[in-house]
């Protein structure tokens, strides 16, 4: 998996939820090298998403985003299996996150995946046909896949999300730290659910089941369909919340009153809704009323331990942080070469963008004297979330002429 929470505008919900075929399971390979107990290495973080470095077939260095919300791997661009001369065991058809687009996949076998201090060998690849999810412009930086269940299945999974610090231990030899408490986690069909409370707006307190998703970047999902008594707040905007295998997904942001996350309990939850029937096919598969993302995980130290059923998790300074959305109403994309263009792809309707004639394509080339060939794309996105009243120039490129536009930032829910 938007947008959703801290990321303003792109907060990718990455929802992929691949329809894999029968016979698709492939053994698991993954080994520590050297035969220790554990091994640690740092990651990237985008959006709230984990980026690990990852060589495919011992030759191609990539970036994958490590995510308990996929099946099998998945290679996002085609070019680099052809360029390694990869070979295809099938063609098959993927159903999109919106449960409704058939999206072309090849399966390929034998594959090599190597982690830092870890390899898997003859492992199962989706390799898509085109580059649906286009990643790279939606976080800034380039990102080739998708690594997910092989590598849970295999480790327990420790993520510090403050110090970026991912280890992967054997199930044998963990034991939870003293000072971590624990959450019961439920594995089915490959991917982690946990059961919680939540109240909404008009104090309603509805019993969840919700997916663990590292791979998305809101801090909660909720779907309409799921339950008889869920409803949107009466403050919301209307918002592309993401973008899955399926293309873009639609909804709204808005805010509930409270979630509890295990001993804790968090207020004014930035919240996304999607569009009535996005998810009804998977809703009726796994009964879920939503997913919890790196939003909120991201506050925590979290171990994800699919053999014991649990999830430790320890908050990090990141706790306390408010839960903000962005107060600009534009929406960006990186392009370029080194993804350091940023053009307007969306504007939200009654926003203050709208006010001062921003239009859609516009290249924003400094932001409040900062140029942005100089900046991340989420370096830019804080400074949509960073403050309510918050003046904020914006020098622009519109057909090879230079604009300045004035904004000054409201939120919206």
């Amino acid at each position: 998996m938007s947008k959703i929470h801290t990321c303003s505008l792109l907060a990718i919900v990455f929802l992929l939820y691949a329809s894999a075929c029968p016979g698709q399971a492939q053994t698991i390979g993954f080994d520590i090298i050297g035969g220790k107990n554990k091994v640690s290495f740092p990651f990237e973080s985008y959006n709230n998403l984990i980026v690990v470095p990852v060589i495919l077939n011992h030759r191609m260095p990539l970036r994958f985003v490590l995510d308990t919300g996929v099946r099998t791997s998945i290679l996002t661009d085609r070019t680099f299996s052809d360029i390694l001369n990869i070979s295809y065991a099938r063609r098959i058809p993927l159903v999109g996150a919106d449960g409704d687009r058939e999206i072309i996949a090849y399966v390929a076998n034998g594959i090599s995946l190597k982690l830092p201090g870890v390899v898997g060998q003859g492992q199962a690849l989706l390799v898509l046909e085109e580059d649906y999810l286009q990643l790279k412009n939606y976080l800034g930086t380039e990102v080739h896949g998708i690594l997910g269940y092989e590598l849970f299945n295999r480790f327990i999974v420790e993520i510090d999300y403050e110090s970026r610090i991912l280890t992967l231990h054997e199930p044998y030899s963990y034991k939870p730290k003293r000072k971590r408490t624990v959450i019961h986690l439920e594995v089915q069909d490959t991917k982690p659910y946990i059961h919680t409370n939540f109240q909404l707006q008009d104090g309603t307190t509805i019993n969840a089941k919700l997916m663990l998703d590292t791979g998305a970047s809101h801090s909660l999902l909720l779907d309409m369909d799921s339950h008889p008594e869920l409803k949107l707040p009466e403050k919301v905007v209307r918002a592309n919340l993401g973008r899955g295998l399926g293309g873009d997904i639609n909804g709204y942001i808005g805010r509930i009153r409270s979630i509890e996350f295990g001993k804790y309990s968090f207020d004014n939850v930035i919240t996304s809704w999607p569009d009535r029937g996005s998810f009804a096919n998977i809703l009726r598969r796994t009964g879920r009323q939503g997913t919890l993302g790196g939003g909120l995980l991201s506050r925590f130290t979290v171990v994800i331990d699919y053999f014991n059923g649990n999830l430790y998790y320890r908050k990090n300074r990141n706790f306390n942080n408010q839960f903000e959305f962005d107060m600009s109403g534009i929406e960006i994309r990186a392009t370029g070469q080194k993804l350091n263009h940023f053009i307007i792809s969306q504007l939200r309707k009654d926003s203050p963008a709208t006010k001062v004639d921003l239009q859609l394509g516009d290249e924003i080339v400094a932001i409040n004297g900062h140029l942005t060939k100089e900046l991340t794309l989420g370096e830019v996105n804080s400074f949509f979330r960073s403050r309510e009243g918050r003046k904020i120039r914006l020098e622009l490129l519109r057909d090879d002429q230079k604009i300045v536009r004035k904004i000054r930032l409201e939120r919206a829910i």
